[in-house]
């Protein structure tokens, strides 16, 4: 594939990645809009990664330090950046004429050596839509008894991997047991977003869309 490339994202990319957010997302009620989307970048440039094909736009990757067991909010836009040891894939899309071809493995797998390096200790991502038949393979662990944002819907699932030595690989803790609460109340006249995830099957993405 020397026709792809994997770079940081560029301000110039910006109309191409809403686009093809929308496209992957508004249909299923997850789509975030450029404002949110854009917030998740300011938390974390370095980790937000651009798939190049042929001189054009063929996917994307943003991903942000994010506690371990808890996601961004879709609904939310990110306040400023936070401080932890895991980075949270948050949201990955191939453009449909590329999927099939394992990019979107290969954008994740980009993320991981990324915070490998910088010192990370987990990699995490909110799988929905079933894409956790996906992601299983390439290492990551289904969480279901981590509490999600009601923004993600019903059938999302936390997933994590450990970032340890291939040869003496980190374990993961143990979930935090959830803490009843009430459920906010939605604002007047606006609709909860159904839920969001990482890598889709071949019609919808992840919030990491994966092709």
């Amino acid at each position: 594939m020397n026709d792809v490339r994997i770079r940081l994202l560029r301000e110039g990319d910006w109309d191409a990645l809403v686009a093809l957010e929308e496209r992957a997302y508004a249909a299923s009620g997850l789509s975030e809009g450029r404002a949110a989307l854009q917030s998740r970048y300011r938390a974390s440039p370095d980790t937000c990664f651009v798939l190049e094909h042929a001189g054009g736009f063929g996917g994307y990757l943003l991903a942000l330090p994010y506690p371990l067991f808890r996601c961004p909010d879709l609904s939310r836009s990110e306040a400023g950046g936070v401080r932890a040891t895991n980075m949270h894939a948050h949201d990955l899309v191939v453009a449909e004429e590329l999927r099939g071809r394992g990019l979107g493995h290969r954008l994740l797998r980009h993320l991981e050596e990324t915070a490998r390096a910088a010192g990370y200790r987990t990699v995490s991502l909110v799988a929905v839509g079933g894409a956790q038949v996906v992601w299983g393979p390439l290492g990551y662990r289904a969480r279901p008894e981590v509490d999600l944002p009601e923004s993600y819907g019903l059938q999302a699932v936390y997933m994590a991997m450990p970032l340890g030595p291939v040869a003496a690989p980190a374990v993961l803790p143990a979930a935090p047991a959830p803490v009843p609460a009430a459920a906010p109340a939605p604002a007047p006249g606006v609709p909860r977003p159904p839920a969001r995830s990482t890598e889709p099957s071949p019609g919808s993405p992840p919030r990491a869309e994966v092709g």
